[in-house]
């Protein structure tokens, strides 16, 4: 005989996450938008940035709670612990590293994807998927890239560029390389990019089975190009060597001058040589819809390829990024992907196949975030044409600066502007590089810690120089003004 249920057991509820009050929620809610939109309205007046203390280290120790905490407390917590620590890229004088800044409709998209928990790429007759479509086709539109290309949204350049690079090699491969594997071809790839290039092409590489070896960095040229006759003698040593070239990377923005490979001539080289034709445009692939600089990337739009990022110098929130494919199929090939669990294009409801394809057979991600909605909602908001006029006002911005650098005694450029990255170094006669080095890192910190501007550091050529890379829509030319005082204040103090 079946046991029946003891009077405790039979009073017991089904549980859920959902709130027990919804008024309380909703007053939370409320105060928590209040509280943020003021948070980005006062940006000007707080610190560029605040180092965690160790009180702050300490407190994030211990066991996660066994039992349910308030959350009015837990918004408390976030307030005293979190927030003030940020890296502080929304900041108008962040410039370091190469950083977006975040917009308020950004704020809005990701707590509306966030309500309705939404999902993108799979089901296609969801209006997340028509949403993403459009941004898409916007991108292309924007950086001149053909119509009929696919493309996927992703978390950024990082996966763009591997999803590229997977393309590229499956394509190249002339053999079924899903089915038979790395080990089944008959020479060994080589994949060509600059000393400049980002690190996330060698690690595309290694993580896709070509293997760090398989990578060959070309020497830059002086304007940190990528030196297009070393490239082409590269790649006929390569051959002769019994090597199968099957890739070269451009870059559109370097991450540490800002320098933007001669796109044209490199396509040219690719064509000559049927290599397959990547470029990076991180953030620099966005010049093209400046009024005066779009001439920079001449020749992007001929790329097999083009992987670049929306929260750089879109000013989007993080995370979101971009690839797009030149030939449709060849995307496809490479990562679609159908168990009987995911079958698709039955249709629904009388709907015969399907309108819109399956975006996750476009990338390895099966599960991905509603990061197109921030994208749409944003650009509708404030238009290509602002757009357009903000990334061309940080170009001039560099240029001010670099000119606020050149009329200074104790400032140098490490070399002239090329688009919105400004590397320069405070000097005084009588101190060796060696020692330079150490006092502009020095003033990097102190900029830092003493909450004035976020620069960065690079190395160029072997020396140290701060690095000042403008993607911030809400850095004014006073703020330059300021970041030219304080460095040659502090270096003066430090010297």
């Amino acid at each position: 005989m079946k046991e029946q249920p003891d009077a405790a057991k039979e009073e017991m509820e089904d549980e859920t996450l959902d709130p027990d009050d919804w008024e309380r929620t909703r007053v939370l809610g409320h105060r928590i938008l209040d509280d943020m939109i003021d948070y980005m309205k006062t940006l000007r007046d707080r610190p560029a940035w605040q180092h965690a203390p160790n009180d702050v280290k300490k407190h994030f120790t211990g066991a996660a709670p066994s039992a349910p905490q308030q959350p009015e407390a837990i918004y408390q917590e976030y307030v005293k612990y979190v927030l003030p620590y940020q890296i502080g890229n929304n900041h108008p004088r962040f410039w370091g590293w190469v950083a977006g800044t975040g917009t308020t409709m950004c704020m809005f998209a990701e707590m509306l994807a966030a309500a309705t928990d939404a999902v993108s790429g799979s089901f296609s007759y969801y209006s997340n998927n028509y949403v993403e479509m459009q941004v898409l086709d916007w991108c292309k539109s924007m950086l001149g890239y053909p119509p009929a290309a696919s493309g996927l949204l992703t978390s950024g350049c990082s996966a763009s560029n591997l999803i590229g690079l997977a393309v590229a090699r499956n394509a190249k491969a002339g053999f079924d390389l899903r089915s038979k594997g790395m080990w089944a071809a008959p020479r060994r790839f080589t994949v060509y990019c600059s000393e400049e290039a980002h690190s996330s092409i060698q690690k595309a590489v290694e993580l896709l089975g070509f293997g760090s070896e398989a990578l060959h960095r070309i020497p830059a040229n002086a304007s940190m190009q990528i030196d297009l006759p070393a490239l082409r003698e590269a790649i006929k040593a390569d051959r002769k060597d019994g090597l199968f070239p099957i890739c070269a990377v451009g870059v559109a923005g370097t991450t540490n001058t800002g320098a933007i490979d001669d796109l044209e001539a490199l396509a040219d080289i690719c064509e000559d040589e049927g290599l397959w034709l990547h470029v990076d445009g991180a953030f620099g692939a966005w010049a093209a819809i400046a009024p005066r600089s779009r001439h920079l990337v001449t020749g992007m739009q001929r790329a097999d390829s083009l992987a670049f990022d929306l929260h750089k110098w879109m000013y989007l929130s993080y995370p979101i990024g971009c690839v797009l494919i030149r030939d449709p199929e060849a995307h496809r090939r490479a990562f679609s992907l159908t168990p009987t669990y995911l079958s698709h294009g039955e249709g629904q409801r009388g709907l015969t196949g399907i309108d819109v394809p399956w975006i996750s057979d476009l990338g390895y991600e099966l599960s991905r975030g509603f990061q197109a909605l921030k994208a749409w909602m944003t650009i509708k908001e404030q238009g290509i044409e602002k757009y357009g006029r903000l990334i061309q006002q940080n170009i001039d911005q560099a240029h001010y600066l670099a000119g606020l650098i050149d009329a200074h005694p104790n400032l140098q450029l490490a070399l002239p502007v090329s688009l919105n990255v400004v590397c320069f170094r405070y000097i005084r006669p009588g101190l060796d590089d060696v020692t330079l080095d150490r006092l502009n890192k020095q003033i990097e910190v102190e900029l830092q810690e003493r909450g004035i501007a976020v620069p960065s550091t690079v190395s160029i050529n072997g020396r140290k120089y701060l690095h000042v890379a403008i993607t911030n829509h809400r850095s004014r030319r006073v703020d330059f003004d300021v970041l030219v005082h304080e460095v040659a204040q502090i270096g003066g103090e430090l010297a």
